[in-house]
């Protein structure tokens, strides 16, 4: 069953979405992963992104449970 969730976007991905967060609805990481990457501007980086499930990463076949807040962090570079 799909659930109600928050995507937040940190960095290069909050910028290809034009926003910091959005609710979307989706089954599980990997049924999300497919939704977010139907739109051109969040493929590449989504791609490159690791995806965390209430501040854990998640099997892609792991369920999303209603609520819950999903963070996609691309690469950052640092020194």
């Amino acid at each position: 069953m799909a659930s109600e969730v928050t995507v937040r976007y940190w960095a290069g991905a909050r910028r290809a979405a034009g926003r910091e967060s959005e609710r979307v609805t989706a089954v599980d990481v990997a049924d999300l992963r497919a939704q977010l990457q139907r739109r051109p501007e969040l493929a590449a980086v989504l791609a490159a992104s690791s995806v965390l499930v209430d501040a854990v990463r998640r099997a892609e076949d792991q369920p999303l449970e209603p609520g819950a807040v999903v963070d996609i962090l691309p690469p950052f570079a640092g020194g």
